[in-house]
């Protein structure tokens, strides 16, 4: 019997340790675990949730299109979902999941992680939204631009005429042709196409430090330099080297808000900002002006997102 007295204090010390680890085990778990349906608990300030998404305009000219989304049968499916001028699809189904989501306006620029979840910060009418919510309970939530992301940017918006005018003969110093006419060889004679407008461009003369050229357009040509149609309507041209074509963009109210362009000169206000990219924000053919605007586009909007929680990771301090 004395022999087995060892092994007998091993035992008991081996049940001690896995009832002490076990126990630390549960506690952690419980402490950070995801909270289900039938919890009674719901979303507070400070916890970290899992959301399902989709977010869609509640004003303006894209009202009801959808911008962003986590599900992906909304994703694929335009007919019933149509989307925004910026939207960005994920591609494959893989490619959507739930959005891991702080709920406070204090997460650090790192987020908060736990497993191989990172909880981001996100609007602050978005997560003031999903307060008071149970898990797996829907809702919609209104989110104004000062909740959201802010106003428009007047100074990112730029109104040009409709109708304007391009001069039929230039001088370009040499390294002003090769930005504008990227892989050309400036070449007394030659002729190519203008990169944006489509027409004839004729080379006068050319000498190390300028060229001289001839925009050989003509009436009824048709080209889509922005990202809509532009129609050349009139010429004019003397021996003398001056003239002027005349471009009318094709554009109508319909289409506010409908159309993606791209500044490829990028002069436009806030064009680096932006990429280049902007939509048009109003058509006013009684001024005879459009104008573009470089903001994002859901910048100075009402935004509805309606909102599934999934699950609810309750902060150790906030467990009694």
């Amino acid at each position: 019997m004395a022999e087995n007295v060892p092994w007998t204090l091993a035992a008991i010390l081996i049940a001690v340790t896995l009832i002490a680890g076990g126990a630390f085990g549960g506690y952690f778990y419980w402490t950070h675990r995801p909270m289900g349906s039938s919890a009674q608990r719901l979303v507070q300030l400070g916890d970290n949730v899992t959301v399902d998404y989709i977010g869609q305009f509640g004003t303006g000219p894209q009202d009801g299109r959808v911008f962003d989304t986590s599900i992906y049968s909304v994703a694929a499916n335009d007919a019933a979902y149509p989307k925004s001028l910026e939207y960005h699809t994920r591609g494959v189904a893989k490619n959507y999941s739930t959005l891991a989501v702080h709920v406070g306006g204090n997460t650090p620029s790192s987020g908060y992680s736990l497993g191989n979840l990172s909880f981001i910060q996100v609007v602050t009418g978005f997560w003031q939204g999903i307060v008071g919510m149970a898990p797996n309970q829907s809702r919609v939530i209104t989110v104004t631009p000062a909740l959201g992301y802010g106003p428009t940017i007047t100074a990112c918006t730029g109104t040009y005429p409709l109708s304007y005018r391009l001069p039929v003969f230039q001088t370009l110093a040499g390294p002003a042709f090769a930005s504008r006419f990227p892989g050309q060889v400036a070449t007394t004679g030659a002729q190519f196409n203008d990169p944006h407008y489509g027409w004839t461009v004729l080379i006068l003369s050319a000498n190390s430090s300028q060229v001289s050229i001839e925009n050989l357009a003509k009436i009824g040509d048709v080209a889509s330099p922005q990202g809509w149609q532009v129609e050349v309507t009139n010429v004019t041209s003397t021996p003398g080297g001056n003239g002027s074509i005349t471009v009318e963009n094709q554009l109508t109210p319909g289409d506010t808000g409908k159309i993606l362009g791209y500044d490829y000169a990028g002069t436009g206000p806030c064009s680096s900002q932006s990429k280049g990219k902007f939509f048009i924000s109003a058509v006013d053919v009684a001024k005879g002006t459009y104008t573009e605007n470089f903001n994002s586009e859901v910048q100075g909007e009402t935004l509805i997102f309606t909102v599934t929680v999934i699950d609810v990771f309750v902060p150790v301090a906030k467990v009694a």
